[in-house]
């Protein structure tokens, strides 16, 4: 059997900060990440691709607000579902023509794929998920007083609306995804951390306004499809130590314990780095690699040559 990976993608490498939100713009990154995803399937991986959603969701939830006044607005759950839809149709376009090009036989399908949640999380109690487009601060004191949005500052970047953000407990549709991947397919799935659902008294599905971490969901992926590998491609070649001081320290291949002791110390940010090592640490104390690192040099990272690794 050839290696399995789950590669979360990150929002980001679909609409850059400061991008316009057309869909132009956002198929031809998501064409350049297609070429470089393909390249990892040239090196015999069984892949699962899934993918952030923050400034996509957030726009459709923009959209919502703007027109609410002619047409009904959705939840952020169906929202969700809309983002892994057209998400996902440009991903799975982009590759097959990737594929394609380079003369692979691999097909791609995209499934829309439910995330079950705890309604009892602490994350509905205190949200703290970034979506949707930058503000400055007095623009977000704006939204906070019109919309009751919460917002909060994004990593230096701006101020952006927060969302409750639960734990995965499980991902639906798995045993569909392993035999896709058994018949050389590469599975898109879990697109914006999955369409959130709890079970309601009766044990029945029901949706919930919240936006998964897509790194979270790509770690429980990641274990219910029993993957060798889970990677996190961002827009940085490795995680640092004392980031963006004199003596900030690259990270190449880290023990779970060292991981562990740097979390402990602060050293990354909850709406940035943080949720990454969080699952990093997770699926690598299985005794599996996880790996953090840019999307352009990801296949060289499989191969060991780039990137941060964390290893149990």
């Amino acid at each position: 059997m050839a290696n399995r990976v789950v590669i979360a993608l990150g929002g980001n490498a679909i609409l850059k900060p400061n991008q316009e939100a057309t869909l132009e713009v956002q198929l031809e990154n998501v064409k350049v990440s297609a070429e470089l995803i393909a390249k990892i399937e040239e090196i015999n991986y069984e892949i699962v691709l899934t993918h952030g959603n923050g400034p996509q969701v957030g726009n459709i939830l923009r959209q919502n607000e703007e027109a609410k006044d002619v047409v009904p607005p959705f939840p952020l759950d169906v929202c969700n579902a809309e983002s892994q839809g057209f998400i996902g149709y440009m991903l799975e376009q982009s590759l097959k023509n990737s594929l394609e090009r380079k003369g692979l036989t691999s097909n791609v399908i995209t499934l829309l794929t439910q995330t079950e949640v705890s309604a009892e999380d602490e994350a509905f109690r205190n949200p703290n998920k970034p979506i949707g487009i930058f503000y400055t601060e007095e623009e977000a004191k704006q939204m906070e007083q019109e919309k009751n949005w919460v917002m909060m500052e994004d990593a230096g970047r701006g101020y952006r609306r927060v969302v409750p953000s639960p734990q995965p407990k499980a991902i639906h549709g798995v045993d569909a995804i392993v035999n896709l991947l058994n018949r050389n397919t590469i599975v898109i799935a879990g697109g914006g951390g999955g369409i959130p659902v709890v079970r309601d008294q009766d044990g029945l599905l029901k949706g919930i306004e919240a936006v998964i971490d897509k790194d979270r969901t790509g770690k429980k992926l990641a274990e219910q499809v029993d993957a060798n590998v889970f990677m996190m491609l961002t827009d940085v070649s490795n995680v640092y130590i004392n980031y963006g001081k004199e003596n900030q320290e690259k990270l190449e291949t880290i023990s779970v314990k060292q991981a562990q002791q740097y979390m402990d110390e602060g050293h990354f940010a909850d709406g940035s780095m943080g949720p990454k090592m969080e699952a990093a640490i997770g699926f690598a104390s299985q005794g599996k690699t996880a790996i953090i690192c840019s999307l352009e040099e990801a296949d060289q990272a499989l191969l060991g040559r780039a990137g941060t690794r964390i290893t149990g």
